[in-house]
């Protein structure tokens, strides 16, 4: 099964890259990786460093686990996400639990999830930053947003969609769990 993760990794990149319309040399300025070591990578005809992975990644605006998922069928026109199968979404924030509702993150530009907010808890002091867009709608309980400054109280019901390249956090300011659906959009 190794195999055959380190197998797909060329093609996978080699495919994104195409969707992408770049050529080899404008990968290769993107990631600061040269253009002959991303056509070796492509043939598998060499094994990528995980820092020659990193750089590519962010260059193709994937995450790293979308290279080496060996869940993923890269080439479906659908994710179909049973409730019982849904999986946990990996978060840093305490008081958040997030339950992929989207299928394999990489393949779509959206990802989306159920999200619970434990009562009081917070995104932290500091705002958050990084290209792309939100949407959450509330489904249960109170959801606070700054968003550039500005407060948005949501009950359930009410939803927010912003950009997040603007500083923004968020709260559950009661003392019950609040549940919402979450999707954002990454640029490519």
């Amino acid at each position: 099964m190794l195999d055959e993760i380190v197998a797909s990794i060329g093609p996978k990149v080699r495919r994104l890259r195409q969707q992408k319309g770049l050529s080899l040399q404008q990968l290769a300025e993107r990631s600061g990786v040269s253009a002959a070591a991303i056509h070796k990578v492509e043939r598998n005809g060499m094994v990528p460093t995980i820092t020659t992975l990193i750089k590519l990644a962010a260059a193709l605006n994937r995450p790293v686990s979308y290279f080496v998922d060996e869940d993923s069928d890269i080439d479906a026109v659908a994710a179909l996400v049973r409730s019982r199968e849904r999986k946990p979404v990996y978060t840093s924030k305490n008081g958040l639990a997030l339950e992929n509702i989207s299928g394999p993150y990489g393949r779509f530009f959206i990802a989306a999830a159920a999200a619970t907010m434990e009562p009081q808890a917070d995104s932290g002091p500091k705002p958050m930053e990084h290209p792309g867009e939100e949407l959450v709608h509330v489904l249960r309980g109170y959801v606070n947003f700054d968003v550039d400054g500005e407060t948005y109280a949501l009950s359930a019901g009410d939803s927010l969609h912003f950009r997040t390249d603007r500083p923004h956090r968020w709260s559950n300011p009661s003392a019950q769990p609040a549940k919402a659906l979450w999707m954002a959009l990454r640029p490519s």
